[in-house]
């Protein structure tokens, strides 16, 4: 129990700001391009309150985490509501909506590199280890969300990209796949495909990180 507690004690904060503040940069970059629906809802803020879905954010994630020991976790949040249709070039612009979410996760995992680079060459203190433990989960974390978002699968960010990407027609038919999206990143999670086709990316990704930071 207490091995748990101290899990979910590491993961909570990487976890929440990940998630939400990865939506929170859809909705800044979708008024940058001509949709204000997220700020005039109140979407565009670093506060997750505001984002926070109890089972995607919370309970989903943790259940995951426990039940694969550390080695994978998946989450969600409130999406950010964006209309395309508002956007100046809205089949250009989607791009750039899109990207905006795995962009902040690579921007946060790079932050929690520089934060665990800080805590191993800083002289230690009582709070060294428990840093040290949040900076990697925040690495883990991000990379996991980031490299998952940019599949090509709608209505993940990679298949908004995608579809922005394609020549109108075959965009158009691609884009109906978000219909069975979800359906379909569920089957690959629990066949463990999606765990097959993420960890070897997610291993290049970890080096990296190392390899920036001299970890």
């Amino acid at each position: 129990m207490e091995d748990i507690v101290q899990t979910l004690t590491i993961y909570a904060i990487p976890v929440i700001f990940a998630i939400t503040l990865h939506e929170a940069a859809h909705g800044y970059v979708a008024r940058h391009f001509g949709d204000p629906t997220a700020w005039q809802l109140g979407r565009i803020t670093l506060n997750p309150v505001k984002h926070v879905d109890p089972v995607g954010t919370l309970l989903a994630p943790a259940l995951i985490l426990l039940f694969s020991k550390g080695a994978f976790i998946f989450g969600w949040a409130k999406p950010v509501p964006v209309d395309f249709n508002r956007l100046r070039k809205p089949k250009q612009d989607m791009l750039w909506v899109a990207a905006a979410g795995p962009g902040a996760n690579l921007a946060m995992a790079l932050g929690w590199g520089l934060l665990l680079k800080l805590a191993v060459v800083m002289p230690q203190t009582v709070y060294s280890l428990p840093l040290a433990e949040m900076a990697r989960a925040g690495i883990m974390v991000n990379g996991v969300l980031m490299l998952l978002n940019l599949l090509p699968l709608p209505p993940l960010d990679g298949g908004r990209i995608a579809v922005s990407l394609l020549p109108p027609g075959l965009s158009w038919r691609f884009a109906q796949i978000e219909r069975y999206g979800f359906v379909i990143l569920i089957v690959l999670l629990f066949t463990g495909v999606l765990s097959g086709i993420l960890t070897p990316l997610l291993r290049q990704f970890l080096f990296f990180i190392k390899a920036l930071f001299s970890l």
